[in-house]
């Protein structure tokens, strides 16, 4: 059965430096709590999950320092753009994820904000942080790739 417009996911936002900094181990969709502007704002494309991440907090999950900027025609009951916001998880999930978050090293990273059935999801990612070589290595594998990919592609 083939997706209809309002079924497929649509890209809002993306930490394209995640992949980069940390290792992503794992990956888990969670529910934001949005005002009205934030939602627009989303929807816009206004939002900058760089500097973020989640944590377990008196037993509920918060994403901190993402920033969403205020909405263009919003009036002044505008939101702060980088105020904590709840994360929708099920108490399974968020018992799950204090465990693994008390290991060492290990960190809940936002990866991505998208639209599924007309609702914004973050997708969330348990992430162990890389060292400097860790990050060169990657860089060298990736340009390996790509001049393998382009020897194919000239021998054509």
């Amino acid at each position: 059965m083939a997706k209809t417009p309002y079924q497929a996911e649509r890209l809002l936002s993306a930490n394209r430096q995640a992949a980069h900094n940390y290792f992503l181990l794992e990956r888990l969709e969670a529910g934001l709590v949005l005002s009205g502007t934030e939602v627009k704002a989303v929807r816009e494309g206004q939002a900058q999950l760089r500097d973020s991440y989640a944590a377990i907090e008196g037993g509920e999950a918060w994403l901190h320092n993402a920033h969403i900027s205020p909405y263009s025609h919003g009036n002044r009951e505008n939101h702060v753009p980088t105020r904590p916001r709840k994360l929708l998880l099920h108490r399974q999930e968020i018992h799950k994820l204090i465990g693994k978050t008390r290991e060492k090293g290990l960190a809940l990273i936002p990866t991505r904000f998208y639209l599924k059935n007309g609702r914004i999801k973050c997708e969330l990612a348990l992430a162990r942080g890389k060292k400097h070589h860790d990050k060169r290595e990657t860089q060298r594998a990736r340009e390996a790739e790509a001049e393998a990919r382009s020897a194919v592609r000239n021998r054509r």
